[in-house]
This record gives structure tokens, C-alpha cells and sequence, in this order.
């Protein structure tokens, strides 16, 4: 698993732009695998059926081992490519891009096409929004009440994201934590709370945030 990497968010995301009186709308989406990248495609073909071009492109993988990209209809290389060009340059990973083209009556030329794709990509990335997506631990922290205000204000002012607190006999506080940083975390916990603190690893797991 890789310990960082870039993709989009969650929620499809879909912005339109007009270039020259045809109308470009990004379609974007987060797709682990080819299939959800395909069926994305597919349902975008199907609801923009009547559309002079539905071009696509998709990384996938950790190495970007999974790289498709279709004009369409297009000329050759000018609408697929300058879109998976654009997720290369942003190193995304697990991205899908549906570019809908609805033709406004005047010619775009090779240059202009290549422009227009790469333009309705780059703005409807940034319309859906790009996260780092950070390998972190999960560090199970089992404290008496008397240490919860210093230890969760302590939590709080420092680096480190709660991702739950558990209130119990004694209180469970779920912590993330990166995975260069686990002995630092456990050290400082330790001393922080005397040596009363129960430090234990949990789960890995990918925690996401909005760049």
C-alpha cells in the first residue's frame, strides 16, 4: 500500500464550460478499479446520449498500471490523451474523467481540441476537489477519566486527528497517526499520562485530506 497518494473525492463532480460555442461538461469520479471506471463511462454515454462526444480517460493502480484513454469520435489523440495527460501531470491515481462534448457549430482545429480537453479537465478537477490520501495507523488509547481533559486537550493542539472517542469504564480515545510517527506518538502518550496510558495499534487506514 502506498503510503500517500492524490486523487478527487468522493462525489462525482461535474462542471461546464463553452469554448467557441460548444459546450464541454467534466464528468469526474473516484474508480478503484476499471470496472467502476467503465460503468461510469458507460452511464454517461447513456444519459448524454444525443452529445456529438462523451471522450474519456482513467488512471488506476498503484503504479499506474491501469491507463485508458478514448477520443471518442475525435481526432485521433486530441481528446482522450490530452485528459489522462492532465491526471498524469497532477500525479491523481483512481480517477475517471468523462468529457461531454456538445458541438456549437464552429471547428476547433487539432490545437484547439487538445486546449479545450485539457482545459475542461483541469477546471472540473478543480471543481472536484483533489485529496492526499495519507497511510496512517489507528492507535487505540485506553485512559482513567481523571487524564481526559489534559490528554484530549493535549490531542487537540497537536498534529495528530482523533477519530473517536469511546466513553466507557475507561475512556477509549481512537487516534490517527502516521506511520513514520507511531513511536514518537506512543513516547510522548507515555509520558504525557505517567506511564498510565494503554497504547495499542489498530488498524491501518487511509485518511483523506482536501488540498
Amino acid at each position: 500500500m502506498l503510503s500517500r497518494y492524490y486523487t478527487v473525492g468522493k462525489e462525482v463532480s461535474e462542471h461546464e464550460i463553452i469554448i467557441q460555442k460548444s459546450r464541454f461538461i467534466a464528468h469526474i469520479k473516484r474508480a478503484e478499479n476499471e470496472g467502476e471506471a467503465q460503468e461510469f463511462i458507460q452511464t454517461l454515454k447513456k444519459k448524454h446520449w444525443d452529445a456529438n462526444h462523451n471522450c474519456s480517460a482513467y488512471l488506476i493502480g498503484e503504479n499506474d498500471q491501469i491507463q485508458k484513454a478514448n477520443d471518442d469520435g475525435e481526432p485521433s489523440g486530441t481528446a482522450g490523451v490530452p485528459i489522462l495527460e492532465v491526471l498524469k501531470k497532477k500525479k491523481l491515481k483512481d480517477t475517471v474523467v468523462v468529457i461531454t462534448r456538445y458541438f456549437g457549430g464552429i471547428k476547433l482545429g487539432a490545437g484547439g481540441l487538445i486546449r479545450a480537453y485539457g482545459k475542461a479537465t483541469s477546471e472540473g478537477l478543480e471543481t472536484a476537489g483533489i485529496v492526499e490520501r495519507r497511510l496512517v495507523q489507528v492507535i487505540h488509547l485506553k485512559i482513567d477519566y481523571t487524564w481526559l481533559g489534559k490528554v484530549e486537550k493535549e490531542l487537540r493542539e497537536s498534529e495528530y486527528i482523533i477519530k473517536e472517542i469511546h466513553y466507557l469504564d475507561i475512556v477509549e480515545v481512537e487516534v490517527y497517526v502516521n506511520e513514520d510517527q507511531v513511536s514518537v506518538f506512543v513516547d510522548w502518550l507515555t509520558e504525557l499520562t505517567n506511564g498510565q496510558a494503554d497504547l495499542k495499534k489498530g488498524d491501518t487506514d487511509y485518511l483523506e485530506v482536501l488540498l
